[in-house]
């Protein structure tokens, strides 16, 4: 059967999102490309979103469809190195890159294209021809490698998280998507961001559009991951709604129990408001490195979970 264009440029966009040089506290960027994309295609959307940004909300972004009862959280930041002084590069986040990987950025003198290297005390510098200013950020230069089973690149955690946010948008007609700021490196915008949606339309569930690890329980082709646990505890009534949503809808699906890593979730869990969340993600190979991997399948299910979540929440 002959793949119409849609078909065929499927993952256009998720590139695209995973070129983009933006991470922890330099979100604009992204931000910015959202809104462009946002403006563009909504016209082809089931239903005209309300798009709230603004100072008050810093580089976040809010999406307001219909009359919300659940809203999607998707982090917009990457990790990465700030540059410091004489070489030297403080990580932003928990990066994790072999010795010899690309960096890139863009300083007052231009591009930058550089090598990681590390010292006998596992010091992150860069090599480079010329000083970098310092405070520049450097992310991994992005390597996008599409198979017919995988997608392999730099940065699906999260832009993949965002992708699926939105694809969920292209038919979504009660909800609320979240595009939020600095969660690799401690978080700090889902706090105003859970009290404005809580306040303005009462919303009191989330599902955290974010990428988690291919483990010993956890496989790539095998279904998007529900999360029962990972640093943080949701509450188990509402994660085994959304288990009931895959299962009533035979969507495939692993579940995962871990007692590390934390997410969007976790601030919700902290914070004072009484919001139920619930961890749901393609796995990942790789995380944090220049070499993430996801399975195509476990991308499709991911998708058609939100949505199905989405309209029975």
């Amino acid at each position: 059967m002959k793949k119409n264009k849609k078909q065929e440029n499927a993952y256009d966009l998720l590139k695209q999102l995973c070129e983009i040089h933006g991470p922890s506290g330099h979100e604009g960027s992204v931000k910015d490309f959202l809104i462009r994309y946002i403006k563009k295609e909504k016209k082809n959307w089931q239903v005209q979103p309300e798009l709230i940004e603004g100072k008050e909300f810093q580089d976040c972004l809010i999406l307001k469809f219909g009359k919300p009862r659940t809203a999607i959280y998707a982090h917009m930041d990457t990790v990465g190195f700030t540059v410091r002084y004489f070489n030297q590069l403080v990580s932003i986040g928990s990066p994790d890159a072999e010795a010899g990987a690309k960096l890139v950025g863009h300083d007052s003198f231009g591009p930058i294209e550089c090598e990681l290297e590390y010292d006998k005390e596992d010091h992150a510098f860069y090599k480079f021809g010329r000083a970098i200013d310092r405070g520049t950020t450097l992310t991994y230069k992005i390597d996008f490698r599409e198979t017919k089973e995988f997608i392999q690149t730099p940065y699906l955690d999260n832009r993949l998280g965002i992708y699926n946010a939105l694809r969920v948008a292209e038919t979504l007609k009660d909800g609320v998507i979240v595009f939020s700021c600095w969660e690799e490196h401690g978080g700090g915008s889902v706090p105003y961001l859970a009290d404005y949606i809580y306040r303005k339309w009462k919303v009191r569930q989330a599902l955290i559009s974010d990428i988690t690890w291919v483990s010993d329980g956890v496989e790539h082709g095998k279904g998007v991951a529900i999360s029962l646990r990972d640093r943080n505890i949701p509450r188990r009534s509402f994660v085994n709604e959304i288990i009931a949503i895959a299962e009533k809808h035979k969507i495939p699906h692993q579940l995962e129990v871990e007692g590390s890593g934390s997410s969007d979730g976790g601030e919700l869990q902290r914070g004072v408001l009484p919001i139920d969340w619930c961890f749901v993600g393609a796995p990942e190979h790789g995380p944090h490195t220049p070499h993430e991997k996801v399975h195509k399948n476990d991308i499709v299910t991911m998708i058609a979970l939100y949505q199905k979540a989405m309209k029975e929440l």
